[in-house]
């Protein structure tokens, strides 16, 4: 619906309708103003870097009725000041997280801070992160609440996961990883759907609270995909989850499907998870020739001989060689691995088909309780 306009001067109207008589009426009288100078600016005042701004974030959806977590969403507008530091829990290159506790209301949040004067490369690195967490909406993707600019220092306010992450976890019980690998596949689903690559699948980037919920955490490296399917060439990533066709360009002409590479990653956190320890014959943090040739040289890893037939068919459909061969994320939700240790997705006419609301319902009491998380 357009504006209304007003409507033209009388004396412009007037003007208009007599232009064909002989004596037109004369021009209004000159108000004298000050023709305008493009060349002119004007200096804009300079913010106190002690103060600290939140950047608005869109409105965003209803939330979902499915997500319920002590890190609500916070009142608005939410000081900076009220926030207190309660102790750090975890550290990278990427910056450092800290528990922080929202005094007014006593809720528990992650704040994750990026120090300093950043390079082009780190900044943008952080916003992208931002802009993916900021519109997601999903009960096993970690939630990002807000973000501040404080002191030249980009923070943002994460969604705490009391019991931190399930990296060094062993869980050879088949039902209890069926279930975390369903919400593991049920986040990468939403994400694939939003024409999202994580990119950075493992097993320190999967987050777990006191309700056993599992999270998919960490997007500094992850990057929203246009509509024409850009390639994910770039070496940002953890190289010892990393698929084989990433790592040597040449195994697949050149080209990145970054779906394709979620998968891979995430079949060997899941073998890592069942075996107790990093699938391949060289550590995950050996050298990177030595991870290289483990990786691309090597035929993939499989699950033992004594796992379940389902369970070593789900990991051989994670770890193909191939990426064209690899299932989906959709796909891999309708495996016996995973429906037989689940609730029933089917619907009313008997077809696999994992609709949001059924692939995201959790059942909890199959994880093992957390591992105890330390301050």
């Amino acid at each position: 619906m357009r504006p209304l306009q007003p409507p033209p001067p009388a004396a412009a109207a007037t003007t208009t309708s007599s232009s064909t008589t002989a004596s037109p009426m004369p021009p209004p009288p000159s108000r004298n103003r000050p023709r305008r100078r493009t060349d002119l600016t004007l200096p804009l005042p300079q913010r106190d870097p002690a103060l600290a701004v939140p950047l608005p974030l869109p409105p965003t959806s209803a939330p979902s009725s499915s997500s319920s977590s002590s890190s609500s969403p916070l009142p608005t507008p939410l000081n900076f000041s009220e926030l207190e530091r309660i102790n750090r829990i975890g550290s990278g290159a990427g910056g450092t997280v800290y528990k922080v506790l929202h005094r007014p209301t006593g809720r528990l949040y992650a704040l994750k801070v990026i120090y300093g004067n950043h390079e082009d490369s780190v900044r943008l690195q952080m916003c992208r992160e931002i802009e993916i967490l900021r519109d997601v909406d999903n009960p096993n993707v970690v939630r990002c609440h807000d973000m501040f600019d404080h002191n030249g220092e980009i923070q943002v306010l994460l969604e705490f996961m009391d019991k931190g992450s399930l990296e060094g976890i062993h869980i050879p019980k088949e039902s209890a990883l069926s279930d975390l690998t369903r919400q593991v596949l049920s986040g990468l689903y939403y994400l694939h759907r939003r024409k999202i690559v994580h990119r950075d699948i493992k097993p320190s980037n999967l987050l777990i609270n006191s309700r056993r919920e599992v999270k998919i955490a960490d997007f500094g490296v992850s990057r929203v995909l246009a509509q024409t399917m850009d390639p994910c060439n770039s070496s940002v990533g953890t190289i010892a989850y990393m698929s084989p066709e990433r790592i040597n360009t040449d195994l697949n002409h050149g080209q990145y499907d970054g779906y394709a590479g979620d998968i891979w990653s995430l079949g060997v956190s899941i073998l890592e998870f069942y075996l107790g320890r990093f699938p391949f014959s060289v550590g995950r943090s050996g050298d990177w020739a030595s991870l290289m040739c483990a990786i691309c040289m090597s035929q993939p890893p499989e699950a033992p001989a004594n796992a379940s037939r389902e369970f070593r068919d789900f990991i051989a459909c994670c770890l193909q060689r191939d990426p064209a061969r690899r299932w989906t994320a959709v796909q891999l939700l309708r495996h016996p691995f995973i429906t037989q240790n689940s609730p029933a997705t089917t619907t009313t006419t008997g077809n696999m088909m994992p609709l949001p609301n059924q692939v995201h319902q959790p059942a909890h009491q199959l994880l093992p309780p957390p591992p105890h998380f330390s301050s």
